[in-house]
């Protein structure tokens, strides 16, 4: 096993064994035990009561986070040439229809979001095999298929982010950078916490959040109180 540096054993020893900490109280301690050398990513990790083999249970959903994800989206449009003006205006990285199509083929990904319209989707079928394993794939449910494509565009860059519980019952994603203060990491947890409880599918019994992780790219997690949320 190897050896805890200086920084990760003062890390660890601010977090008090066995507390369940609020989500303002997490959201400090995880800035003060974050120690990189660079701007660290603010993860959260959620247990959810539910079996994702079974259709009625699965739980997915978008949410715009408050503070948005301090990062810089890297966003691909797919668009017809009478929709490319209005994709570049709301601030798309990439737009184009064909030669992105040919680069994605060849395996190009270097994108975080791709947002396309309903009648491009048939051309981006046979390339699910490319995107589907990276996350990539355009889909209505989360508004990445869309005729309103610089309204998407715009809410990517403002924050929005998708996610989905994973084959173990997991909800994981980042919530912003160790930079944010306190109060903004805590703003954005909270509405990904709330925007999860409405998602609970009725099909869910018994304990709906099982449990609560809050991490930075190299800092041990910090357990928060699912019932304070």
């Amino acid at each position: 096993m190897a050896k805890l540096t200086k920084n990760q054993k003062e890390a660890r020893a601010k977090i008090e064994k066995d507390k369940l900490y609020s989500v303002d109280e997490a959201s400090a301690l995880v800035k003060e035990i974050t120690n990189t050398k660079f701007d660290a990513s603010i993860d959260l990790a959620v247990r959810l009561g539910v079996d994702p083999r079974k259709a009625n249970q699965m739980v997915r959903g978008v949410v715009t986070l408050p503070h948005g994800t301090g990062k810089d989206v890297k966003v691909l449009a797919l668009v017809t040439p009478d929709k490319e003006a209005e994709a570049t205006a709301a601030g798309a990285d990439y737009v184009g229809l064909d030669e992105y199509l040919t680069k994605i083929k060849a395996g190009w990904t270097d994108v975080d979001v791709i947002i396309t319209m309903p009648s491009v989707m048939g051309k981006l079928g046979p390339l699910g095999r490319v995107l589907g394993p990276r996350g990539l794939m355009p889909n209505p449910k989360t508004g990445t298929v869309t005729m309103d494509v610089a309204k998407a565009v715009t809410e990517v860059k403002a924050g929005k982010i998708d996610f989905k519980v994973d084959k173990t019952g997991i909800v994981h994603t980042a919530i912003g950078k160790a930079s944010f203060s306190a109060d903004k990491i805590a703003g954005n947890c909270k509405e990904l916490l709330d925007t999860l409880n409405k998602l609970k599918p009725t099909a869910s019994k018994g304990v709906y959040i099982k449990s609560i992780f809050m991490s930075s790219t190299m800092s041990p997690s910090v357990q928060l109180d699912p019932k304070t949320v």
